[in-house]
């Protein structure tokens, strides 16, 4: 169903800790979005609107300003996919919340990011390789998300499995050392062999040293 700028449908609406990323352990208010424009194949997230539920933008701003938390993650699913919906909801509602917008996204869909990118104070831009989602490589767009990201504080966050290539490799370190300071590296549950995490690690140290080996926190402390 088509939703209006004043009104969307939201999987899920709840406070827990950042599990993923440089925020890790942070306590964060997540409004998790429906829609996404890929199909990773490690995806944990039902995007059908079974479940989901219809949200005015009064409601949904209620709803958060009342939380105790100081940080709003929008995430999903792709929250760039409902961009006409986020546009007119932070603009309307951005000063009035006096929350930190933390955005998390494929980094894949740049000209919507540059509606709301003024809106957003912290990006968390997952980098979706092949060799983990069975999705195209898309670095060309990435490299464009990240030219109009860059303006506000970012990490570049790399999903991976054992079938990491060295071309991959390659190509998020040259996004990292252009548009942002730390690569996390975040290994696609479950965990493989320490061993050959810290193959995997080495390749990316010995090219880049702003690197990160977070795994989903959450998993392990039964968070959501």
């Amino acid at each position: 169903m088509q939703n209006t700028v004043n009104e969307v449908y939201v999987k899920e609406i709840f406070t827990s800790i950042q599990g993923e990323g440089l925020y890790v352990g942070e306590k964060q208010i997540f409004v998790r979005f429906c829609k996404c424009n890929l199909a990773c194949r490690y995806c944990d997230t039902d995007f059908s609107l079974k479940n989901a539920k219809k949200y005015l933008d009064s409601v949904l701003f209620d709803f958060i300003y009342s939380k105790n938390a100081d940080v709003v993650s929008f995430t999903g699913g792709e929250p760039l996919m409902e961009i006409d919906f986020l546009y007119n909801f932070l603009k309307k509602y951005k000063e009035k919340l006096n929350k930190k917008i933390y955005l998390e996204t494929n980094g894949t869909l740049y000209k919507q990011l540059a509606k709301i990118i003024d809106f957003v104070d912290v990006v968390s831009m997952d980098i979706k390789l092949k060799s983990a989602t069975g999705e195209e490589n898309k670095f060309d767009d990435n490299e464009k998300f990240l030219d109009i990201a860059n303006q506000k504080e970012i990490f570049i966050k790399v999903v991976f499995d054992n079938n990491v290539t060295n071309d991959e490799i390659s190509s998020c370190i040259q996004l990292a050392k252009k548009h942002c300071n730390f690569i996390v590296l975040q290994p696609k549950m479950p965990i493989s062999s320490a061993l050959e995490l810290e193959k995997i690690y080495d390749k990316f140290y010995k090219k880049y040293k702003n690197i990160r080996l977070i795994p989903q926190t959450h998993k392990f402390l039964n968070f959501l």
